[in-house]
């Protein structure tokens, strides 16, 4: 229930009242602690902003010989693969260190692709992407599972911040390349700078009471007093005391395990990870199914169909064939942003038919490219904005019904396990969209739409 979760209804529901949402927006405002708020808000800005630049950067990087799903897979894979691995193991690695480290690999990458010349193999730049993919996956499992901590405020924060970093990301690539002028290398340049907010938020914004709270009382182990030796060693209701004192004082069940002999730690292990693999079974349809639909599809849009939507310059605002696709880009994030801020105020329980509606975006927009029926770009400005909308409400979405309905000594696990459907959902439409875009172009071509094959790397 709404009330309960702390969640609004959806407008026109027949619990949703004007009143209800301003009330909850003084609410926001004089119950958040606001350093927690700006501080996600910043976490999902900065974590999210250059893999949107990398993206929108597509185009320039590889121009039109080489298939932008490419640029995707290599800007994806590795964030899936830490998605899908580190969930089970990096709960060991306290977030003071794995926050800078993933800070400095995001840097790196963004410094290499920055930095190789325009005419070097592309194999190179992606050695750069990759590196930025990896630290992006890394990051969001991580500040998601932070939201574990800091409650419901701190997921809508990190929502709208990622949204933002869409927006920010493609909106700001189109200002200085189309705009203002600036070359590829001296915007991708300035982007390897920003992972340095990432720090200052972390470690001077944020309040770490409650991380330090969360430390000590995994550590805190209770010491026996004279005489207990025998009033421990009888079992309560079929559990040894001593075990039942460790499961009261540690909110982690791998805790109970410090101090243990080593064959036992590796039991401990083994059992731990089957535990988890078998709560993450159980997030598949209710959240991972629909987080992965809407993913395919609208990347399959974003990287395989976009490239191919084009029109005469004459009929479009734009002055280069080039301008087309970094627009569409700054559309979809315009839309994933207004969704993903929403969280706190609208509330959406059902995801399979947004996943659907988003499907239906894919098949539309493939017959125009194949067909050319929609009679200007404008048309297509709205549909790629609506394709953003859906997208970002099924993320932000997810993640809130895991705040809801997981149990709280399960959701930190649960919230980054379940991010690992968009990064797979990408691979898929990466996979995919190398196949896609080169058809489309291909059979536009052959039936006197030669644009896309005039777009050179930037």
């Amino acid at each position: 229930m709404p009330a309960s979760s702390g969640l609004l209804p959806m407008p026109g529901s027949p619990s949703a009242s004007w009143a209800r949402y301003s009330a909850r927006l003084a609410s926001i405002v004089q119950n958040a602690e606001v350093s927690v708020l700006v501080a996600f808000w910043l976490f999902g800005l900065i974590n999210n902003v250059l893999y949107v630049v990398i993206l929108s950067a597509a185009q320039d990087l590889v121009g039109s010989d080489v298939p932008k799903g490419l640029v995707l897979l290599a800007d994806v894979l590795p964030s899936f693969a830490t998605k899908l691995i580190a969930p089970y193991f990096i709960d060991r690695v306290p977030y003071s260190i794995r926050i800078p480290f993933f800070a400095l690999v995001s840097s790196a990458g963004m410094l290499i692709l920055a930095l190789t010349p325009p005419d070097t193999s592309v194999a190179s730049k992606m050695v750069g992407i990759m590196l930025a993919s990896l630290a992006s996956g890394g990051g969001e499992l991580s500040f998601l599972g932070l939201t574990h901590y800091y409650g419901h405020m701190s997921l809508a924060a990190w929502g709208s911040g990622t949204g933002a970093a869409g927006l920010l990301g493609a909106g700001l690539y189109v200002l200085l390349t189309d705009w203002l002028g600036f070359s590829v290398k001296n915007s991708l340049l300035a982007s390897a700078y920003l992972p340095v907010i990432m720090l200052i938020s972390f470690f001077l914004v944020l309040p770490r009471r409650v991380l330090r709270e969360a430390a000590k009382a995994k550590d805190y182990q209770p010491l026996q007093e004279e005489g207990e030796d025998e009033a421990m060693s009888h079992p309560v209701d079929g559990t040894p005391a001593a075990h039942a004192a460790s499961s009261l004082l540690a909110p982690d069940p791998a805790v109970a395990g410090a101090g243990a002999a080593p064959s036992d730690l590796s039991r401990d292990s083994f059992s731990r990870i089957g535990t988890q693999l078998r709560r993450a079974k159980s997030l598949f349809f209710p959240y991972m199914l629909p987080l992965f639909l809407v993913y395919v599809a609208e990347y399959i849009i974003n990287q395989g169909v976009s490239p191919t939507l084009l029109f005469p310059l004459e009929s479009s605002p734009f002055s280069e064939l080039r301008d087309f696709y970094p627009m569409y880009g700054f559309l979809y994030q315009l839309g994933v942003f207004i969704s993903r801020s929403s969280i706190a105020f609208v509330r959406v329980r059902h995801l399979y038919p947004a996943s659907l509606l988003q499907v239906g975006n894919l098949v539309l927009l493939t017959l125009h490219s194949l067909l050319n029926f929609i009679p200007n770009v404008y048309v297509v400005f709205i549909i790629v904005f609506w394709e953003g909308l859906l997208g970002g409400g099924v993320y932000v979405n997810t993640f809130a019904g895991i705040m809801e309905d997981v149990p709280f000594s399960e959701r930190e696990f649960s919230l980054g396990a379940t991010s690992v459907s968009d990064s797979a959902g990408i691979c898929i439409a990466g996979f995919v969209s190398m196949v896609m875009e080169v058809w489309l172009c291909n059979y536009q071509v052959q039936h006197g739409r030669d644009w896309c094959k005039k777009i050179e790397v930037g």
